[in-house]
């Protein structure tokens, strides 16, 4: 019964409306803050409605499934009295997953890789995005989205960095955050994850992360601060792997100390699915629910479980409370309690929704060469030669738990025999080809496909191109790392052959990441079109025929060689094999021995490790070329507690772009730099503006003595279009500070 209802029985009754909001349960009155209304509402409930919702199911392995469960991740029932909704959870890193088909012919909008949106520097289509995917779920009748990655990128060959936002903590945290309040915006939970130095798939579960506790706090835990604080998630997914001894769901000082003391998190902490291994342990150090548990070993926030810990003096009856009232408060906070989703589909609007997808692969891709204006395309060319990437039939998207099954056409598919990745992963095509979408845009062309199997072949047919576009595919996934950073399938000797037959050749990377490029200096304009998404195949040909200016920038660095990362090769702990190394689930990692990694690198993460070691990448973080051309003038830097920089930047060409300027902050103690700022702006022909941007507080910061501590002295700022070209400096004083909450 609502508020609403139980006023007009009182009245009717011949009560007076003081009496009426008497009864009116606290839990009801949305004037409290939900903390408060989550308290009253766990003082209703029985011990057994606790106990029901500190553990979730995995519906693909449920018996027996209840009658409402929707094949889907996970599925936590609701407490119908009480208003408590059934939790209905899906994976959607990149839109309402459906990874197998479970649910025949439920299809979704797919955005494109993480790391694409990260390229566009756009807090706004960063929301934009969030938004859709959770109206989306919203309109599926889903209401927790396992969505807000945001693990740093430590290593390039990790399989799941396309779904995160690249190495840097600040845009990292800003942009989930932006993500997360867009999912939430539609009065469903988004979560945070993974919980945390999650930094590689290959042993995930058995690794064991090592690094000193500031580099920590300055790099991959500032990133979860951010979003947390911008974003405000209902829940927070601890992770598989073990952090200094402890498995991230089994971490005090990560889940009660850092996560409950230092940041006054109020939502719930969910596990990863299979990421559990005990009871007491577990609870105690602060995880409020066990995810999918099915896949773990054990049923361990089972109700007997749980009782029998209780018991025996292990738990508290009241620590089962602070975990069920942490569950309601994420759930009241995002808007789900007062706004339950609806119980059957509602109408979509893919149409609307699939404009914000190209948007976003639009903006996220980066052009990183085009010596000589190979592009744009002009459409007066009479033949032009397409080789490889399947770019008959669609654009590759990273294969996992993120994985959707697009509005638009049957997806290709292509299914894994062996691996880790093999029960829950496909080598996946959206069915946007940029054949079609080439075709479409140079009517008066003839455009044909070879698909690259034969490098002679293939340069044979680009002899007599106009121009030539060879798209390059590397695939990863969840579960599983790649071997190498160099192109599978020998795609490098194709590029080169291509390349010698026919100077006028573009290559339109389809990457997980950063890929080793060999043959660059033979090929004169190179796209990163990253995993682009249910649009992709129209974003490409916009790009390339100048339909759209490009104006991504790297959200992560590319190595001119392998050699050049903190960890030369992929680690691999001694006895894991392909199959072995971490499925989802099923406690695979507990028949071997922890393994330590000890990230050495620190806090110098991507760009900043370049810059320690005094090397230069093939392509730095926050590169990326235009169709135009911008130039920064009249800078003038000030300092004191908030240092900044305001300059004019003009566009100096013939076509309207947008630039992204950058500011880096180098402190005291003449570390590497650091982003501080940044803001994209979009500037007609010959348009100038003046901006400012300020240092970020937490660039200037040091973790010292367990706070955020701004040193005292000069600091030196750097204003570019890239970490690289950072070239305009100035010394400026700062007083010491402090960040406080």
């Amino acid at each position: 019964m609502n508020a609403v209802r139980a006023l007009a029985i009182v009245l009717l009754a011949g009560a007076s409306p003081i009496a009426a909001c008497a009864q009116t349960p606290a839990w009801q009155n949305t004037r409290l803050a939900p903390e408060a209304r989550a308290d009253a509402l766990v003082r209703a409930m029985t011990h057994a409605e606790k106990l029901q919702l500190v553990h979730g199911l995995f519906p693909p392995r449920a018996k027996p499934a209840p009658a409402d469960m929707i094949p889907s991740a996970g599925y936590v029932p609701g407490i119908p009295r009480l208003g408590i909704p059934t939790l209905r959870e899906s994976d959607a890193s990149l839109g309402v997953a459906n990874q197998v088909e479970q649910r025949k012919g439920d299809v979704a909008t797919a955005l494109p890789s993480g790391l694409a949106t990260a390229a566009t520097f756009d807090i706004e289509l960063a929301r934009a995005g969030g938004a859709m995917i959770g109206a989306e779920a919203r309109a599926k009748t889903f209401n927790v989205l396992l969505a807000g990655g945001v693990n740093l990128t430590r290593d390039a060959w990790n399989g799941r960095n396309f779904e995160y936002l690249g190495e840097d903590p600040l845009l990292a945290g800003y942009m989930a955050g932006a993500a997360i309040a867009g999912v939430q915006s539609n009065h469903i939970v988004s979560t945070v994850k993974h919980f945390i130095l999650n930094s590689q798939e290959t042993g995930r579960t058995v690794l064991n992360a090592r690094i000193d506790e500031a580099a920590l706090r300055e790099s991959d835990l500032l990133a979860f601060e951010l979003a947390l604080r911008t974003g405000k998630p209902g829940s927070v997914m601890c992770a598989y792997n073990r952090i200094e001894g402890d498995y991230a769901c089994e971490s005090r000082r990560m889940l009660t100390d850092v996560l409950r003391g230092d940041w006054r998190y109020t939502g719930w902490v969910m596990s990863d699915w299979g990421a559990v291994h005990s009871t007491v342990k577990a609870a105690a150090a602060g995880l409020d629910q066990e995810s999918g548990q099915e896949l773990d070993r054990d049923i361990y926030f089972a109700p007997e479980k749980m009782d029998a810990a209780i018991h025996a003096g292990q738990l508290s009856e009241a620590r089962l409370d602070e975990m069920v009232r942490r569950i309601l408060t994420g759930v009241i906070a995002s808007g789900l309690y007062d706004h339950p989703t609806p119980t059957t589909a509602q109408p979509i609007d893919y149409a609307a929704h699939a404009q914000v997808a190209q948007r976003v692969a639009e903006a996220g891709m980066v052009l990183l060469r085009n010596r000589g204006e190979v592009l744009p395309l002009a459409k007066t060319a009479r033949k032009i030669v397409l080789i490889g990437g399947h770019a008959d039939v669609g654009v590759l998207s990273g294969g996992g738990s993120s994985q959707v099954r697009s509005v638009g056409g049957a997806p290709v598919e292509i299914p894994l025999t062996s691996g880790a990745a093999a029960s829950f992963a496909r080598v996946t095509w959206h069915a946007s080809s940029p054949l079609q979408a080439i075709r479409a845009r140079a009517p008066q062309a003839e455009v044909t496909y070879l698909d690259g199997g034969d490098p002679a072949a293939a340069a044979a047919a680009a002899r007599s191109a106009d121009v030539v576009v060879v798209f390059a595919t590397q695939w990863t996934t969840e579960a599983q790392d790649v071997d190498t950073l160099a192109l599978p399938d020998q795609q490098d000797a194709l590029i080169a052959a291509v390349a010698r037959a026919n100077p006028k050749t573009v290559v339109v990377l389809e990457t997980g990441g950063p890929v080793l490029m060999p043959w660059l200096e033979e090929v004169p304009a190179v796209l990163q079109a990253w995993y682009p998404g249910q649009r992709g195949g129209e974003a490409i040909a916009g790009i390339l025929f100048g339909d759209v200016n490009p104006s991504g920038r790297l959200p992560i660095s590319f190595p001119k060689s392998a050699d050049q990362l903190p960890r030369p090769k992929p680690v691999v702990p001694a006895g894991l094999n392909s199959d072995a190394a971490s499925d989802a689930g099923a406690g695979d990692g507990s028949t071997l021995p922890s393994w330590d990694v000890t990230y050495s690198e620190g806090a110098d993460v991507g760009y900043r490790w370049y810059a320690a070691q005094r090397a230069q990448p093939l392509f730095p973080f926050g590169y990326g070329l235009s169709y135009t051309s911008f130039a920064f003038s009249d800078a003038r830097f000030t300092g004191g507690a908030a240092p900044a920089v305001t300059f004019t930047v003009r566009n100096l060409g013939k076509r309207a772009g947008a630039v992204v300027p950058q500011l880096y902050v180098t402190g005291p103690d003449k570390g590497a730099p650091r982003l501080a700022g940044w803001r994209r702006q979009w500037l007609k022909p010959g348009e100038s503006v003046q901006l400012t941007l300020a240092a970020d507080r937490h660039a200037l910061a040091r973790w010292q003595g367990g706070r955020w501590t701004i040193p005292s002295g000069r600091y030196s700022l750097a204003l570019g279009q890239d970490s690289g070209s950072a070239t305009t400096v100035q010394a400026v004083d700062v007083p010491a500070g402090q960040i406080s909450d």
